[in-house]
C-alpha cells in the first residue's frame, strides 16, 4: 500500500488536495525515510541468485525451469521448506506445504477459503494493513483480538452469530508483529490455541519476520506448540505462512503455507483457478539460493539490521519528548510509537515533512475501526545508524513543537 493509499484511506482526516501537496514532498533531496516496511536492497545476496540463474538455466533443468509446473509448487522448494519447518518445531512432508506468490497471495486465498459476508474475523489492534486489505474484498465482521486477554469465547461467537456469521479464524504475526514490533509469549499462544478450541476457528499465523531476531529467547511457533500437543499436522487447526521476501528477495514473490493437508488441497485449487503456479524459475532458483545461503545470510542480516533497532532505540530514548512511548521490538523491522492523546499522526507527517524532511506511517491504517490515531509506525530496515539517529532527532523536534 502506498502514500497515497494510505491517507485516502476512510481513517485518514486529511483533505485530496492536502495529499497530493504531501505526496510531492517526498521525492525532495534530504528526506529521511522510516515509511517502508522493506528490506535494504544492499543486503540481497545477488551474486548467489546471479549463479542460480546461470546453474539452472544452463544445466538439464533448464527446460523445466522454463515450463509449467504443478501448482502446489517446485518439490526441490517444498522438500526444502518441509525440512524448515521441521527445525523450527513443525516436522511435516511436502503435503503440508503450497507456494504461493508471496504471502499477500496467501492472505487473499485464505481469506477467499475462509469467509462468507458477516462471518468474524478476529485480527490484531493494531494488524497488519495488507491483511486488512486482503480480508475485507470477502465483506467480513471484525473482531478485536486481544493477545493478551480475550474477552469469553462464548460472548465472542455470540456476536458473531448475531452479526449474521460466525468466527472463522484469528489472524496474528506472532513475531515482531508489522506494525509495532511485539512479540506473542508462549503462554499466550497456548491461550490462544484454547481460544480457537472453544470457538472452533483456525489460527492464521502469519511469520515474515520469524527469522529476524536480534535477541531474547525465541518462541515456538504457534503450529509447533499445537503440533506437539495433537501429534498429527492434519489435525492442526493453526496455519503458518511463510515468506522469503524479508530474508532471501521480495521481488521473486515467493511465500508459502504450512498446514493440514485438506486446507493445502483447498488452497492447491484456488492457485490452479488463479495463476496456475508460481514462477518456476524463480522457485527454483531461490530453492538453491536457500540450500546454500540461507542460514548464513539470515545471520548477517540479523547483525546489521540489530545493530540498525539499537541505533534507533537509543535515539529515541536519547530526543523524545515526555508522553512518547513505544515498543522495544526483539526482532523484525519496526518499532511503534504511541504520542500523547489528540495528536495525530497524519497531521505529525505533514508537517514532519514540510519543516523537517522525515517520514514515516501514521498508525491509524494498521487499525480495522480507523483508531489509533495518535500512533506512527517506524521501520529501521533502510537506514544507516547515523541517518537513522538524525532522523529521529528531526522527527523529535516537531513533536516537542507540536505538543507546545
Amino acid at each position: 500500500m502506498n502514500f497515497e493509499q494510505l491517507f485516502a484511506s476512510r481513517a485518514s482526516r486529511m483533505k485530496a488536495s492536502e495529499i497530493r501537496e504531501l505526496l510531492k514532498l517526498l521525492d525532495q533531496p534530504g528526506i529521511v525515510s522510516f515509511a517502508g516496511g522493506i528490506p535494504d536492497p544492499a543486503l540481497f545476496p545477488s551474486g548467489a541468485f546471479s549463479e542460480a540463474y546461470q546453474e539452472v538455466l544452463a544445466g538439464d533443468q533448464a527446460g523445466a525451469a522454463l515450463q509449467y509446473s504443478i501448482s502446489e509448487g517446485h518439490v526441490g522448494l517444498r522438500q526444502w521448506l518441509a525440512d524448515h519447518m521441521t527445525s523450527i518445531g513443525v516436522p511435516c512432508g511436502i503435503e503440508n506445504i503450497v507456494i504461493t506468490s508471496g504471502s499477500q497471495q496467501a492472505l487473499d486465498y485464505l481469506g477467499k477459503v475462509f469467509l462468507s459476508p458477516n462471518d468474524t474475523a478476529m485480527v490484531t489492534w493494531p494488524t497488519y494493513m495488507g491483511a486488512l486489505g486482503a480480508f475485507s474484498a470477502y465483506e467480513p465482521r471484525y473482531e478485536r483480538l486481544n493477545v493478551h486477554e480475550n474477552r469469553p469465547a462464548a460472548d465472542i461467537a455470540a456476536e458473531a452469530e448475531a452479526a449474521g456469521g460466525r468466527v472463522k479464524f484469528a489472524y496474528l504475526s506472532a513475531d515482531f508483529s508489522n506494525p509495532t514490533g511485539e512479540t506473542v509469549d508462549r503462554s499466550v499462544r497456548e491461550a490462544l490455541l484454547a481460544m480457537a478450541e472453544d470457538l472452533d476457528c483456525a489460527i492464521l499465523e502469519d511469520s515474515a519476520y520469524q527469522a529476524l531476531r536480534y535477541d531474547g529467547e525465541a518462541v515456538p511457533p504457534i503450529l509447533a506448540l499445537e503440533l506437539a500437543e495433537k501429534g498429527d499436522i492434519d489435525a492442526c487447526r493453526t496455519v503458518y505462512l511463510g515468506s522469503f521476501s524479508k530474508t532471501l528477495s521480495p521481488g521473486l514473490r515467493i511465500g508459502w503455507v504450512c498446514a493440514a493437508a485438506p486446507l493445502i488441497s483447498q488452497l492447491v485449487l484456488l492457485k490452479q483457478a488463479g495463476d496456475l503456479h508460481t514462477g518456476t524459475l524463480n522457485q527454483m532458483a531461490i530453492a538453491k539460493v536457500a540450500e546454500t545461503q540461507f542460514e548464513d545470510h539470515v545471520t548477517k542480516l540479523r547483525s546489521v539490521y540489530g545493530a540498525r533497532r539499537d541505533a534507533m532505540l537509543d535515539a529515541l530514548e536519547a530526543h523524545m519528548p515526555e508522553g512518547v512511548d513505544w515498543t522495544r521490538p526483539e526482532g523484525g523491522m519496526f518499532v511503534w510509537l504511541t504520542l500523547p492523546k489528540g495528536m495525530d499522526g497524519a497531521e505529525v507527517l505533514a508537517e514532519a515533512l514540510k519543516t523537517e524532511k522525515v517520514a514515516f506511517v501514521p498508525g491509524r491504517a494498521f487499525f480495522a475501526d480507523g483508531s489509533g490515531g495518535n500512533t506512527i509506525r517506524l521501520s529501521f530496515s533502510m537506514n544507516a545508524e547515523d541517518e537513522m539517529r538524525e532522523g529521529v532527532r528531526r522527527l523529535a523536534v516537531v513533536l516537542r513543537r507540536m505538543l507546545v
